[in-house]
């Protein structure tokens, strides 16, 4: 149960009502008359009793107490063993219509759960939550926690054996041996004994498990071989049709982890069921791998030639200066001497040299392009041409657009002629050129022989087909059979919509219809404008400036604010009580409060650990991943922990979503510690930006970062306005920051409720906003380019109406694509709240360079009409500009942690593998958060001090964050005493 309940919600939940009241006073003593109580509203509030006395929050206990005329203090006499409580336990299930639980109705949960929810749901917490939802809507007490989790896993255990049972019946014998097979070893490593990095090198489910090595040729070939041995292996079309994904990503995780040896040691139905749901996510990973690959090295073709081009340029052409002086002398001789001689005339206004240059110059800019084109038919034909044949026959490829047609006919083509060493295609092929070949193309595909006979340079064309495939797979206007990221975009969607179409527009809180979600809208936007246009000139801060007929927005800086001259002091306070506290024994003393480690579970199906060793090299393998130093240098430490023992825990025990649950567990934590009179009330508003982190480039997920330089991934955070990290993830440099702002809002997975997001330029576009209004949430974007922006209105001539605004307005709203497009639109937005697809995958559709159908019409013009409305808010408030500005200055201060607790290796990421890579970037997450819930705990306890709180100001109250690290060590050896703890609440000043 919470700890922190308001004042309404106590009134609300927590007041007896008349005829309680009479029941309570049958209670003889004082202490009985409010133990009885307590009983009786915890039952009503929580569906069972409390399992000991302190579990009742203090709140309600004074809350209750003052409803009988008692002192709080009168609860602790209350006998909590003896028979009254037994006899009171009895009478309160008897007043609501509750029974004991028996063996029957265990038997009964437990079917129960096997049948309908274990199917669609794996996490343990959520079906403890279902079970005693369960108990509760059959009047039945639950059992003990205990008990409860132990028929929760029966329950799974029953459903994961019979789904064992199921996929093996499936599966014929020759694919289950060819399943057996990818575990085999060589005898030699059998005599290993125990060596598992040398079992993992040289079996041949090793090589499925590795990931793709940087962008090159030998990268795709690979990809592809490892894709073939996935097909020989015959998996059935629709093996896993009935089997939830999570589940799906559950076995493949562990057989990531386990070593051949263990994997053998399982029942076939078991080893049957792991090895083919690996093969078949991998086998979509796979294929999403070489879209991947296919996209970005027909990009690196066209890079590599314009690069080259523009050297041989720079080195072989002089470029002539002052061209438009020289033209305005040769021009004024020629006037002056109509009838004279070149030489005599302008030779001497522009020497012959001069000339000569300018020509040379016109003709090599004029043959860019033709140029460009050249190097890259060489760079193709000479070496990644060998990719074609490969590609062609590992994916399959379709589009649900018959625009797009020729472009699947021209791979058909190619596909028939993968094999073949001829130059051009035979004369009676019918070869799409429309739709394929672009028109600076086509007189290098379309070429004449002697005989004037136009023929296709088979070549070329093949290269224009990978240039026009690229750009299609990008908008998924093109799609791959068997992928997951690139698959038919028609799946991305909820399936059932048409069923559940209320459903789903009550889930996202907007209207059924279509007119009545556009008035809305329309007189929001037409109230924005007019609040703006009567504002406006008397706004010393904003200004609209004309030049040659066009207005721009001139925005004054913000003033800074005055200086909280006590967070210094406060800082040095918490420095001076506990100085040099280890990093370590700050992420140990989170845990020994919160309990985080108690969501980290084996992926094998039995724990042999007991929970206090696994509980201890759970903190060092989280303090060496999240500080970047390694778990052999943590294991030299002074713990008594091996690096074996700590390696085999991380591959056993630490996955993303285990971490997650236990981030999501620090951060409700902190919001539950949290005193309002320090922190104010909560907030719904939080901020997300991007860091660079520089990383090993020999994968497919590194990038060479055009802004911070460098080859890294992007790690992008969203933090709430007080500096708690409520949701991290890991992406490259060029992936779309506007999609990565809208996952973080939607699968953050903590009790705090996102109403307003901050972001910069690159986190918000139109598309963003469209989304962000129908999911119910505001996009509040601090904008580098604001003298740019322009303004939308709400109909035609309304232009008028605003007469401050004109030089800066656009055009009016196309009120009716939106009005058509309505149920499109709800219907994407389902999809990114259910998650039905990765969301940069959703958003692949929706970009300015795809093709321009009536949906991104509609969400350009929704994006459109709420970029206004935030605009005229944005320009009319300077509370607001001033909101945004510090809700993502919160964010950079985020930023600037990381590098002093993710020291190890001079910050850089050393490992290849991507599921590596995300680890470690959670366990960072982790552990800093960590440190900021022991610091909250650390500043309130400083602040209880009368003192210290009466000597705060507004200013300290508003720059005072948890995100202070002046008095810890993250550095030093690695000491993990599991019985020495910090003291805080007991620490006072020297």
């Amino acid at each position: 149960m919470k700890r922190q309940w308001t004042v309404d919600e106590l009134i609300d939940q927590w007041t007896l009502l008349p005829g309680e009241m009479e029941r309570v006073e049958t209670s003889k003593t004082d202490h009985n008359h409010l133990g009885f109580a307590i009983l009786l509203k915890y039952f009503q509030v929580e569906g069972k009793f409390p399992r000991h006395k302190h579990e009742v929050p203090p709140v309600v206990i004074a809350h209750l107490a003052k409803q009988l005329g008692l002192s709080p203090t009168v609860y602790l006499q209350y006998d909590w063993h003896g028979r009254t409580i037994k006899q009171h336990r009895a009478e309160i299930r008897t007043i609501l219509g509750f029974r004991e639980g028996t063996l029957q109705d265990a038997e009964a949960l437990t079917v129960w759960l096997t049948l309908e929810v274990v199917p669609r749901e794996q996490q343990l917490e959520r079906l403890s939550e279902a079970a005693s939802q369960w108990y509760r809507s059959h009047k039945i007490e639950p059992p003990t926690p205990d008990r409860l989790e132990r028929l929760v896993r029966s329950a799974v255990r029953s459903y994961e054996e019979r789904v064992c049972v199921v996929i093996q019946s499936r599966l014929s014998p020759a694919t289950q041996a060819a399943l057996d097979a990818l575990l085999t070893t060589t005898e030699a490593e059998e005599d290993g004994a125990g060596s598992d990095t040398s079992e993992l090198s040289r079996s041949p489910l090793q090589v499925l498990r590795t990931d793709p090595g940087s962008l090159s040729l030998d990268s795709i070939l690979t990809e592809i071989a490892k894709l073939d041995q996935i097909r020989q292996l015959e998996l059935p079309q629709h093996l896993f049709q009935d089997v939830t994904p999570k589940l799906l990503d559950r076995y493949r995780q562990r057989v990531a982890t386990e070593p051949p040896r263990e994997l053998r040691r399982h029942a076939p139905p078991l080893r049957a069921t792991l090895l083919a749901a690996f093969c078949w996510l991998r086998s979509q990973e796979i294929r999403d791998t070489l879209v991947d690959l296919l996209i970005d090295v027909v990009h690196r073709i066209g890079a590599k030639a314009e690069q080259k081009v523009d050297r041989a340029f720079l080195k072989d052409l002089k470029r002539v200066r002052g061209k438009t002086q020289i033209l305005y002398s040769v021009a004024e001789a020629a006037v002056t001497q109509p009838d004279g001689t070149v030489r005599e005339v302008i030779f001497p206004a522009a020497s012959e040299q001069v000339l000569r240059a300018l020509v040379k110059e016109f003709k090599a800019s004029g043959s860019y392009d033709h140029q460009v084109q050249l190097v890259m038919r060489g760079s193709y034909s000479h070496h990644f041409r060998r990719m074609l044949p490969h590609i062609l026959k590992a994916l399959e490829f379709r589009s649900n657009n018959q625009v797009h047609r020729p472009v699947i006919r021209a791979l058909t083509l190619l596909h028939k002629y993968a094999d073949s060493e001829q130059y051009i295609y035979d004369s009676e092929e019918d070869i799409p050129v429309d739709g394929v070949v672009p028109k600076d193309w086509r007189d290098l595909v379309l070429q004449r022989n002697k005989r004037g006979q136009v023929r296709v340079n088979r070549i070329n064309y093949e290269l224009c087909v990978l240039q026009v495939l690229r750009e299609k797979l990008r908008c998924k206007e093109i799609w791959v059979v068997g992928a997951n990221r690139f698959r038919n975009p028609d799946d991305d969607l909820p399936q059932d919509f048409d069923m559940q179409r209320t459903l789903y527009y009550e889930a996202l809180r907007q209207p059924l219809d279509a007119d009545r979600f556009v008035a809305d809208l329309q007189q929001a936007l037409s109230s924005a404008l007019e609040v703006l246009n009567r504002d406006l000139p008397t706004n010393p801060k904003v200004k609209i400036v004309v030049r040659n007929g066009k207005g721009s927005i001139a925005l004054s800086p913000l003033d800074p604010l005055p200086e909280a001259v006590n967070v210094a002091r406060l800082k040095a306070e918490v420095g001076q009580r506990w100085p040099m506290t280890g990093l370590l024994d700050i992420l140990k003393e989170a845990d020994l409060r919160i309990g985080f480690t108690d969501v980290f579970t084996s992926s094998a199906t039995r724990e042999h650990l007991d929970r206090a060793t696994l509980q201890k090299r759970l903190l060092l393998c989280l303090y060496g991943l999240g500080t970047n130093t390694g778990l052999k240098r943590v294991s030299a430490g002074d713990h008594g922990e091996s690096y074996r023992d700590l390696l085999y825990v991380r591959r056993r025990f630490l996955s993303k979503d285990q971490i997650r649950a236990a981030i999501a567990r620090v951060v409700n934590a902190i919001f539950e510690a949290r005193h309002t009179h320090i922190w104010g009330e909560g907030t719904t508003a939080c901020a997300s930006d991007g860091k660079k982190f520089g990383a090993w480039d020999q994968n497919l997920l590194t990038e060479w970062h055009i802004r911070y330089r460098g080859p890294g991934i992007m790690v992008y955070w969203h933090v709430e306005r007080k500096a708690v990290c409520i949701y991290s993830q890991l992406k490259s440099c060029s992936s779309s920051e506007v999609a990565a702002m809208i996952e973080g809002v939607l699968r953050h997975c903590t009790d705090m409720q996102v109403e307003k997001n901050y972001v910069d330029t690159h986190g918000q576009s139109e598309i963003g906003f469209a989304f962000c209004h129908l999911l119910g949430f505001q996009l509040l974007p601090r904008l580098k380019g604001m003298k740019h922006q322009k303004l939308y209105y709400p109909a035609p001539g309304a232009h008028e109406h605003y007469p401050q605004l004109q030089s800066i307005l656009s055009r009016p709203i196309k009120w009716e694509l939106i009005r058509q497009q309505y149920d499109e639109l709800v219907k994407y937005a389902t999809a990114l709240r259910l998650g039905t697809a990765e969301t940069e995958a959703i958003l692949r559709r929706f970009t300015r360079n795809g093709p321009q159908h009536p949906t991104y019409q509609a969400l350009a013009e929704l994006g459109k009409a709420c970029k206004t409305i935030f605009l005229c808010e944005a320009l009319r408030s300077e509370a607001l500009r001033r909101e945004i500005h510090e809700g993502l200055q919160v964010v950079e201060n985020w930023n600037s942690a990381n590098g002093f607790i993710f020291y190890g290796k001079g910050g850089e990421i050393a490992t290849n593998r991507r599921d590596d890579q995300e680890v470690a970037v959670l366990s960072l997450h982790l552990l800093q958060i960590a440190m900021e819930y022991i610091n909250t705990l650390m500043l309130q306890h400083v602040l209880s001090e009368k003192l210290w709180m009466d000597s705060m100001s507004g200013d300290d109250f508003r720059a005072l964050t948890p995100l202070i690290y002046g008095h810890i060590n993250p550095y030093g050896t690695f000491r993990l005493n599991m019985s020495e703890r910090i003291t805080i609440e007991q620490a006072t000043a020297a």
